[in-house]
């Protein structure tokens, strides 16, 4: 009887300690993410990627052009590629 008495009083013990733990933990994680929410606003937002200009896109193009009248390309491919180049 002694034994179950020492085993019951360990079983107690530990689940209070455990619990005990737990709830420390989630009152830390909490001050934490509260303490570090204003600082998120304070990053700056990041940017757009600059748009290619007008004269790039038109050497682009030209070079796609010559490499469908080569035969590397096919209208396909063609067509995809320039599709990218103006909506970029």
């Amino acid at each position: 009887m002694p034994l179950l008495r020492g085993i019951a009083r360990t079983a107690a013990i530990a689940g209070t300690a455990t619990a005990v733990s737990n709830r420390v933990s989630r009152r830390q994680s909490n001050r934490w993410a509260n303490q570090q929410a204003p600082q998120q606003y304070a990053e700056p937002a990041p940017q757009a990627a600059p748009r290619t200009d007008t004269n790039t896109k038109l050497a682009q193009l030209r070079e796609l052009a010559q490499l469908r009248d080569s035969g590397v390309l096919d209208e396909a491919e063609f067509e995809l590629q320039k599709s990218q180049i103006l909506n970029s």
